[in-house]
C-alpha cells in the first residue's frame, strides 16, 4: 500500500500535466496571431493588386 500512495503523490506533483498545457496554450495563440497576420497581409495586398489594376485601365 506505501507503494501505491508514494505513486499516486508522485503523480499529482508531476509538473509535466502543467507543461502539456502551456505549450498547448502558446500553440493556440502562436494560431490565432498567425491566421490575424495572414489575414491581415492578404487584405492588404488584395488592395495593392486591385490599385493596380485599376491603375492599368
Amino acid at each position: 500500500m506505501n507503494k501505491m500512495q508514494l505513486k499516486i503523490r508522485e503523480l499529482l506533483v508531476s509538473e509535466e500535466g502543467a507543461t502539456a498545457t502551456e505549450y498547448a496554450v502558446m500553440l493556440a495563440l502562436i494560431i490565432i496571431v498567425s491566421i490575424v497576420a495572414i489575414g491581415a497581409l492578404g487584405r492588404k495586398v488584395n488592395d495593392t493588386f486591385t490599385n493596380i489594376n485599376a491603375a492599368m485601365q
